[in-house]
């Protein structure tokens, strides 16, 4: 199996995926090192990325996910996956269940203001807001949770015995 924690920059997304990834012993991706040098330009510069930018990181990624499946392991992917069309392409043939993370532009602005290092600054995060197609079936989580309560969340809904 496959859990794609997604969101917007800000979400908290490597953050939740990789306690999430702990508690359950499985391998975790942050779709951020899928990326090529010129995406990370793109975004360092403010400059949001575009669905062509995109393609052959979805691919990239997908490509590691087929080998996690080819090789019997589950993992945690934490990727921003904002439309329903990118979903599609990472969970191809593969067993995937999406946790969202769930908050408001504020939130999201807060979160980037907090951190420091990241090439994903508050530039890109209204066309992030713009591009994001909600998911239907998911397994939605609020930001506004500390992480432990985030994870624990997930972790009730996906094993919900």
């Amino acid at each position: 199996m496959i859990v794609l924690v997604m969101g917007t920059t800000g979400s908290g997304k490597t953050t939740i995926g990789a306690l999430l990834a702990k508690k359950l012993g499985w391998t975790f991706l942050d779709a951020d090192d899928f990326h090529p040098a010129a995406n990370i330009a793109k975004m360092k510069q403010g400059t949001p990325l575009n669905d062509a930018d995109r393609v052959p990181w979805l691919a990239a990624i997908h490509k590691k996910l087929a080998q996690l499946k080819e090789e019997g392991k589950s993992g945690v992917l934490g990727c921003s996956a904002l439309k329903q069309s990118y979903r599609d392409t990472l969970g191809a043939g593969l067993d995937m269940r999406i946790v969202y993370l769930k908050g408001t532009y504020e939130e999201m602005r807060a979160h980037i203001l907090a951190r420091h290092g990241h090439f994903a600054g508050e530039g890109i995060l209204a066309g992030q807001f713009r591009d994001l197609e909600e998911p239907k079936d998911a397994i939605v989580v609020s930001v506004a949770l500390a992480p432990d309560q985030i994870v624990q969340t997930i972790l009730r809904e996906l094993h919900p015995s």
